[in-house]
């Protein structure tokens, strides 16, 4: 019990003894104002016309004021309360109950009844402080059945001063208990969702990691959530929309509208990350805001994901039932929802850590280096000049100061984030591959270097290679022409990458197609959906030649056997 944040503590007490007055001076440093009444008539009389903080009662009056007479169409105070109620005294037996308690089983009353005494048993022993006296005690009971109650005693004294009976309040908690059994379980698979080993998460590639990450999400939320039908949208800052990056029962083609953090006209996705605030939907049909998702969808719950109180994207789920999700649901959505946050936020950091290092390194040492190469370059240029008719010597110190420059710009290309390839160089000359040789290979991406560089390196392998700088122009050439397989980055203008997979499996479903991507995570939910359509592979970049090669060559593979 917590003293209420008031300047003076107003007690109506129907003890004329002042015990109870007495008692609430131990209680803190407020003052007490006392206000006696003599009948329950009185008290609530004064409880209908004025404010006060506490009105206490001494045990045997409780019987007293069930024989009040109440106005007509009330019932009595006691009888009204949702809680069982009972008083015991110093004979071990209920001197009086009402009819909640009176209605409990025989074995819970007993049980109850049992509390009762050891609390009489422990007021009346020596050395109880009256502060101590009114917080009275606490016990948690359960039933055969899974019902779970609580029970609070509490002791009340005469006019001697002199603990004589105990009054027990009794309440089911059954459905709080369970609510907070099942919020501890989401809790639990929270953390489980986080719980990445290291050393092992360390040895996996970045679509390993993401393949981890999703198949943990999609089993924390049908064990412990039960939602069959969900996506989880991630708000990219550089344009304020939402990307889909997770998704389960709600079929590809609702993907094709791009939704936005805007509270109009984008949906109840874009209503909850613009607002920061969960949405219930009881009927898809009555709700302006909601945008078709799963067919038949006659309900939904979407959630914000929040880290470190910034809304980082948002959580829908869609039902075919009227009404399917209620507060208990919104509960255990936004407590899960935000470990879902933290991990896509774990997963997005450790692949960007990768480029971010890699430009923190290659400042650094150019930071370190640059003025003692230009020191040098100065030193020889000035050197060149002073030897005038020394050939010998000033071709050495031309040489000098080409492998100077040469130094400066190899360690800059070495410790720079490589956007595309590595290592791509090397793997031009090579003999030409019996696999790789004459096929006809579409390769599609908006970066130059990237489309470029792949280019160059198939060709070198007797490929022949045919470029697109948007997804659009993808799409038209495999609508135009055959290829023996397809390589189209994720997220280009015009088309995405999934609508460039589909388009060469519509056209000829045998084509092999490999999808590459510079995100951490699947920013447009391509990857989960294409792989369940028949993804040959998806490459994440950076990515070495190798990797590139042996990539395409299991795609070709497959498909002459």
């Amino acid at each position: 019990m917590t003293t209420p944040s008031v300047k003076k503590l107003h007690v109506l007490s129907l003890d004329s003894s002042g015990s109870a007055a007495d008692l609430l001076r131990h209680w803190g440093d407020l003052p007490v104002e006392v206000e006696h009444v003599a009948s329950g008539e009185q008290v609530l009389e004064l409880l209908r016309t004025r404010s006060f903080d506490v009105a206490v009662l001494s045990g045997h009056d409780l019987n007293f004021l069930r024989g009040i007479s109440f106005p007509e169409g009330t019932t009595s105070v006691f009888d009204a309360v949702n809680a069982g109620m009972g008083i015991l005294g110093e004979t071990g037996q209920f001197e009086w109950v009402n009819p909640k308690m009176a209605a409990l089983s025989e074995d819970l009353r007993e049980r109850v009844l049992a509390c009762c005494r050891e609390s009489l048993t422990w007021a009346q022993s020596s050395g109880r402080t009256p502060s101590a006296l009114l917080r009275g005690r606490r016990f948690s009971l359960s039933t055969e059945r899974g019902e779970q109650f609580e029970v609070t005693v509490t002791p009340i004294t005469d006019h001697g001063k002199r603990v004589s009976q105990v009054v027990a309040v009794v309440w089911d908690a059954t459905k709080s208990r369970r609510l907070q059994d099942k919020i501890d379980a989401i809790d639990r698979a929270g953390r489980e969702l986080l719980s990445l080993d290291a050393e092992h998460f360390a040895r996996l590639d970045a679509q390993e990691r993401l393949a981890l990450l999703e198949e943990k999400i999609r089993r924390c939320m049908e064990e412990h959530l039960h939602f069959e039908n969900f996506e989880v949208r991630v708000l990219n800052k550089l344009d304020n929309k939402l990307e889909l990056v997770l998704s389960a029962g709600i079929p590809a083609e609702t993907d094709t509208a791009d939704l936005f953090a805007s509270p109009e006209g984008n949906g109840i996705c874009g209503y909850v990350a613009a607002r920061g605030r969960s949405y219930i939907c009881p009927d898809t049909s009555n709700d302006s805001r909601y945008r078709p998702g799963l067919p038949g969808a006659r309900s939904s719950l979407t959630v914000p994901l929040a880290l470190q109180d910034k809304i980082v994207g948002v959580a829908n789920f869609e039902s075919s039932r009227l009404a399917a999700f209620n507060e208990d649901d919104r509960q255990f959505a936004e407590i899960f929802a935000r470990y879902i946050a933290l991990a896509l936020h774990v997963l997005e950091l450790l692949v960007t850590e990768r480029h971010a290092t890699t430009g923190r390194l290659g400042k650094d040492v150019m930071a370190g280096i640059t003025s003692p190469l230009n020191d040098i370059l100065t030193d020889v240029e000035s050197l060149v000049e002073d030897y005038i008719g020394h050939d010998d010597l000033r071709h050495r110190l031309r040489n000098i100061s080409e492998n100077a420059v040469r130094i400066r710009s190899a360690i800059k290309e070495v410790t720079s984030a490589k956007p595309g390839l590595i290592g791509a160089r090397a793997a031009r000359g090579r003999r030409h591959d019996p696999v790789l040789t004459g096929k006809r290979i579409l390769v599609a991406d908006d970066e130059d270097m990237i489309r470029e560089t792949v280019r160059d390196v198939l060709t070198g392998f007797g490929c022949e290679v045919v470029t697109a700088t948007d997804g659009a122009t993808a799409v038209a050439l495999l609508e135009k022409d055959a290829f023996d397989l397809v390589l189209s980055d994720i997220k280009m203008p015009g088309r995405s990458g999934y609508e460039v997979f589909a388009a060469a499996k519509q056209m000829d479903a045998s084509t092999p197609v490999i999808l590459t991507t510079g995100f951490g995570y699947d920013p447009n939910h391509t990857i989960i959906r294409a792989r369940r359509e028949g993804l040959a592979a998806v490459l994440f970049k950076p990515f070495k030649v190798d990797q590139l090669l042996g990539e395409i060559r299991m795609a070709l593979s497959s498909v002459r056997l």
